[in-house]
C-alpha cells in the first residue's frame, strides 16, 4: 500500500490490469521494445494540461512502476501526436482556493520526485509544447528528446505574476548554470525545439519526419540491452555527484559498484563474453 499526499492510502493494482485506460489523464503502457514502458499524458483538448487528477494518475503509474522490475527504462510522452504537456490546467487553477494550490504544489512537487528518484533510467519525449509545469515534468526526466519542429518549450510563469512552482528554478540551474537559468526564466522565454537543444534544455532532437517518441525509442533501446542493476547503480552513482565532493563521491562510486561483483548478471556479461554471444541480463 502506498500513500499519496495527506496520506490517503491507495493500492496499486498490478502493472498487468494498468495498461491504457482511455478515462485516465495518464495511464501506462508498454512500448514495441521489451523492458520500455510508456507513462502517457492522456488530456488532448487541453494539450496535457496538469490537472489534480492527472497528478494523481501521474503518481499511481510511478507507484506501478517503481513495483515492477520488468520495467528497465521509462519514457513520459503524449498519447495524442505533437503534443507534450501545456503546463497547469489554469481554467481549473481559477476555482481553487488558496488552499487548493497550495497542497497542488505540495502534491506536483512530491509526485516529480517520485519521478526523478525512479532507479531505472527516464526519457521525456517532447513532440509539441513543453510549458511551465509541463517543462519542469521533462527536467526531472534523465533525457530530454525533442520533435525537431516542436515549439513554446520554456518556462513562462513570470509573465504570470508567479514563478515555477514544481522544482523548474533550482533543476534549470542545476542543468544550465545560474545565469542560462534566470536569462529563461526571468524573460519567460519560449523557445523552439532547436533552440532549446542550443541552450542545453534538450538533448536530442528527432530527425526530419521523425517524432521525439521515436527518436526516443532509439536511445531507450541503445539504454536497456545493458544490465538493469547496472544501470540502476550508474543512475544513482551519477545522479548524486553534483552534492558530493571528488573524495567522497569517489566514495559513493565504490559503494554502488560493490553489490554488483555479486550479481548474476555480472557472471552472465562475463560468460557472454568468453562465449562470443550478446549477454541476456534479468536484473539479478
Amino acid at each position: 500500500m502506498f500513500y499519496l499526499t495527506r496520506r490517503i492510502p491507495i493500492t496499486i493494482q498490478p502493472f498487468t490490469r494498468r495498461l491504457s485506460t482511455t478515462s485516465q489523464e495518464a495511464y501506462l503502457e508498454p512500448s514495441t521494445i521489451p523492458g520500455v514502458t510508456c507513462l502517457v499524458l492522456n488530456k488532448p483538448k487541453t494539450y496535457n494540461a496538469i490537472s489534480r487528477l492527472m497528478l494523481r494518475n501521474i503518481r499511481e503509474s510511478l507507484e506501478a512502476v517503481r513495483q515492477d522490475p520488468s520495467t528497465r527504462l521509462l519514457i513520459l510522452r503524449s498519447a495524442s501526436p505533437r503534443m507534450f504537456c501545456a503546463g497547469a490546467d489554469l481554467a481549473e487553477r481559477r476555482s481553487m482556493t488558496p488552499r487548493d494550490v497550495h497542497l497542488f504544489l505540495s502534491t506536483g512537487r512530491e509526485t516529480l520526485g517520485v519521478l526523478e528518484e525512479l532507479e531505472c533510467p527516464t526519457i521525456a519525449a517532447i513532440d509539441g509544447p513543453a510549458l511551465g509545469g509541463g517543462l519542469e515534468l521533462a527536467l526531472v526526466c534523465d533525457f530530454r528528446i525533442a520533435r525537431n519542429e516542436a515549439k513554446n518549450i520554456g518556462l513562462p510563469e513570470t509573465a504570470l505574476g508567479i514563478i515555477p512552482g514544481f522544482g523548474g528554478t533550482q533543476r534549470l540551474a542545476r542543468l544550465l548554470g545560474i545565469t542560462k537559468a534566470k536569462e529563461l526564466v526571468f524573460t519567460a522565454r519560449k523557445m523552439s525545439a532547436r533552440e532549446a537543444h542550443a541552450y542545453g534544455v534538450v538533448d536530442h532532437l528527432s530527425e526530419a519526419g521523425q517524432t521525439g517518441y521515436e527518436r526516443s525509442l532509439l536511445l531507450a533501446e541503445e539504454i536497456v540491452k545493458n544490465a538493469p542493476l547496472a544501470l540502476q547503480a550508474a543512475k544513482r552513482s551519477i545522479s548524486r555527484s553534483p552534492e558530493l565532493s571528488l573524495s567522497s563521491g569517489l566514495d559513493f562510486e565504490r559503494a554502488c559498484y560493490e553489490p554488483l561483483l555479486g550479481s548474476k548478471d555480472r557472471l552472465e556479461g562475463l560468460e557472454a563474453f568468453k562465449e562470443g554471444r550478446r549477454p541476456v541480463y534479468k536484473g539479478e
